[in-house]
């Protein structure tokens, strides 16, 4: 317990001196002294209680900027995040910084918690500059009981491989598979709420839910990936469902399918209703060294704006091999994929556009890792392209 002992010791100098004092006037002062002395044992008494009320009101504080999860609010915070230099060499050569990331989660409670992510897209914000500055997530997450979970907020949309976990120590290739990027809108993310969980603990089975703001796709296009608004002052005429189940009752092994539906893709802007349905699934695989992840993709879209164009029906789909070799220095791995993916299916003209990954990937640490690839471009603009790509990745 905090004391006074100086203040104390000045008083007893205090009286003593008054003592001598006393002896040098007489008789006579002795009760005005001893009144004195009284008075400033009073104070004294009251300075205690105010030096130990404030201690009490520090600690209460304490307490409150504690959190009531865990004995500090740090304790209970998590910091986290990830980054990729990306160096492209093809029909144009370039150098960029193409992500830096920060995770900011914390725990209010056993059953609370909250996360987000925060993104600087090639390296420089700012009118006229290429990069930008982005919230993919920002939500709440609490446990209803073991296996069931609701949420709300800035969320990423549970659909495909690569949407949720892009972490570039995850994947293979320097830059992410052009098929969720054409078709599915990766990096996508949203606002809404929702629920997640397995059926029953331990079956392998687990599924998503969601109700959120939907796309607001270019109607001279109808591109999907022209839509993401990105949670930001987003038209919301029309929203958007999504739900998703999983299988993953092996080890190393999960099938995903994924089926969303909005009522107006185009959000009022096109001539007439635009509703549309995105089914995916796909497979994702590492057993031992073998790895393989396939994914197939496809919107059906109604709309004669969308049929004038072709774009009622876009698909895209891709089939990944890999090995990945334990070594003495780290972690050695090499993969082939073929892509292929058509935002304009119906059209009369051949737009289906396919490509050709093959490379390396080199992991010193598990969260750290240097690529190598070459891609093999077949456009349907005609813009054909062999490029070589190197990158270096790292999520802590």
């Amino acid at each position: 317990m905090f004391t006074l002992s100086p203040i104390r010791t000045l008083f007893i100098i205090i009286i003593f001196v008054s003592n001598s004092a006393v002896h040098a006037e007489g008789h006579d002062s002795v009760a005005e002294l001893r009144r004195e002395i009284n008075e400033l044992k009073l104070k004294i008494a009251e300075t205690d209680e105010k030096a130990e009320a404030a201690i009490e009101e520090l600690e209460n504080a304490g307490d409150r900027t504690s959190d009531s999860f865990g004995s500090s609010w740090a304790e209970n915070t998590q910091l986290g995040g990830y980054g990729e230099l990306h160096y492209n060499a093809g029909n144009r050569d370039q150098i960029d910084f193409h992500r830096f990331v920060l995770f900011i989660n914390h725990q209010f409670s056993e059953r609370l918690r909250f996360f987000s992510e925060l993104e600087v897209e090639h390296s420089f914000a700012a009118d006229g500059a290429p990069g930008a500055v982005e919230l993919e997530q920002a939500y709440l997450e609490f446990d209803l009981n073991e296996s069931n979970r609701l949420f709300g907020g800035v969320f990423l949309i549970p659909v495909g491989i690569l949407n949720e976990v892009h972490e570039p120590d995850t994947f293979f290739g320097v830059e992410r598979n052009p098929v969720e990027n054409a078709i599915i809108p990766t990096t996508w993310w949203t606002g809404g709420i929702g629920a997640r969980g397995e059926f029953g603990v331990g079956s392998g089975f687990f599924y998503d839910l969601a109700f959120h703001s939907g796309l607001r796709v270019d109607t001279d296009t109808f591109r999907p990936r022209s839509g993401r608004q990105r949670v930001a002052e987003a038209v919301a005429e029309d929203g958007a469902a999504t739900g998703r189940l999983r299988w993953k009752g092996i080890s190393g092994v999960e099938l995903g399918f994924t089926a969303q539906y909005q009522n107006d893709l185009a959000q009022g802007e096109a001539s007439d209703k635009s509703d549309a349905v995105l089914l995916n699934g796909n497979l994702n695989i590492r057993r031992g060294i073998f790895g393989l992840r396939a994914l197939y993709a496809y919107w059906d879209i109604n709309g004669e704006d969308a049929a004038a164009l072709g774009a009622d029906e876009q698909f895209g789909w891709y089939v990944e091999p890999s090995l990945r070799f334990e070594t003495g220095i780290g972690d050695l791995g090499i993969f082939a994929r073929y892509n292929a993916f058509d935002n304009s299916a119906n059209s009369e003209e051949d737009s289906e556009n396919e490509q050709i990954d093959v490379g390396v990937n080199y992991w010193p640490h598990e969260r750290v890792v240097l690529k190598a690839d070459v891609a093999f471009i077949d456009s349907a603009t005609g813009e054909d392209d062999n490029r070589l790509n190197l990158g270096i990745g790292y999520q802590f």
